[in-house]
């Protein structure tokens, strides 16, 4: 374990004022010095969930509590609670704790508790400080990074929050070792987007590293999550906001929240439904001509082995899919924007995709009953 006077950031995601660093590491968790670093009062709240809890939150707040008051409020595990009624769970805990501005919120889960514990931040007493503590492989290379912080709303996901920054992000890879594979390959959906939109030299080293990752091995992992956050950290510097260049980012995820919403939360891990997304987006990608069968097939092959599946469920109605993919964020004027590819490596936001061509995409790719 390196001593925490000497971690320094792997990266620093550049927003002037408003930067912060990103640790990447293993045993981090186990140095509570450099939380507090990122600390300037005295009260903290760790938000986990009943997974994460027993296994890493209740020893941080005990390591955390020796210099400071840290409360610790424990969450249901799952999509289905990333609501305004689990947010209001965590607004009840401040309150009755009486915490003030000063206070820091921990959040020590994965993306649904990030999101959903940063933007408790961003709204109680308008914005008090956050940590990212990420324990899942796809927070780690993604969620956690960049400020998007929310909740659900029945009918659509992510519909309802604010971009509020944390103050860093601190990826333990030692909590990577207690993630169940389903989750571990939901994590690799997210390190395998940033690939095909930005990177093909990453993408090489993705499809040739595939087993490695999903057999846990440190250094591949490392690297993993060092160029992903690299990638992301990068678009956020230059559209914080997602104005325009961030929504690429959402490469498969208007099929894969339509997915998500229609099946149930947390019925399909959202990973899962980003895989299928992805290999949806390159199929109606190749349909417009923008990438070849050879490119379409490899693509299918890499979700392939990550686990992951390529088709929409059988049991979604395909009308039903395509109805929610209208309540996607990136509809603008009542038209649907999607992320394809135009050409491995390049992603592209469009309107202007027929309508014919959006359903052939829905009929071909759709898992048989």
């Amino acid at each position: 374990m390196t001593d925490s006077a000497t971690v320094s950031p792997a990266l620093i995601v550049d927003l002037g004022d408003r930067s912060y660093p990103i640790y990447i590491g293993a045993g981090l968790l186990e140095q509570p010095e450099l939380i507090l670093r990122h600390v300037a009062g005295t009260h903290l709240v760790i938000v986990s969930n009943t997974t994460v809890s027993p296994l890493y939150a209740e020893a941080l707040q005990a390591r955390l509590g020796e210099s400071r008051l840290t409360d610790l409020v424990v969450l249901p595990d799952g999509e289905a609670y990333k609501s305004l009624e689990t947010l209001n769970t965590i607004f009840d805990a401040l309150i009755e704790t009486r915490a003030d501005r000063q206070v820091t919120l921990i959040a020590l889960g994965g993306g649904v508790i990030g999101d959903i514990t940063g933007f408790a931040a961003a709204c109680y007493q308008r914005g008090v400080p956050f940590i990212q503590i990420p324990t899942t492989l796809l927070s780690q290379v993604d969620s956690s990074v960049g400020g998007k912080t929310g909740v659900n709303h029945p009918r659509a996901k992510n519909m309802i929050g604010a971009f509020y920054q944390p103050q860093c992000v601190i990826a333990d890879l030692a909590t990577l070792n207690t993630l169940p594979d389903r989750e571990l390959s939901a994590g690799l959906a997210e390190v395998i987007k940033y690939g095909l939109l930005w990177d093909t030299d990453f993408l090489d080293w993705i499809e040739a590293n595939l087993p490695k990752l999903r057999a846990r091995d440190p250094a591949a992992l490392q690297h993993a999550i060092t160029r992903s956050c690299a990638i992301k950290a990068d678009i956020v510097h230059q559209d914080e906001r997602e104005g325009g260049l961030r929504a690429l980012l959402n490469l498969g995820h208007t099929f894969g929240h339509a997915i998500e919403a229609g099946m149930g939360y947390g019925r399909w891990l959202h990973g899962e439904a980003v895989g299928a997304g992805m290999c949806m987006a390159a199929d109606l990608s190749h349909r417009l001509g923008w990438i070849s069968a050879a490119d379409l097939a490899r693509v299918r092959r890499i979700v392939v082995a990550a686990g992951l599946p390529t088709e929409s469920p059988a049991a979604l109605p395909l009308d039903t899919l395509r109805q929610l993919m209208d309540s996607d964020k990136k509809v603008q004027n009542g038209k649907l924007r999607l992320v394809l590819l135009h050409g491995l490596g390049s992603a592209v936001v469009t309107d202007k995709v027929p309508e014919t061509e959006i359903l052939a995409t829905l009929r071909s790719t759709q898992a048989s009953a």
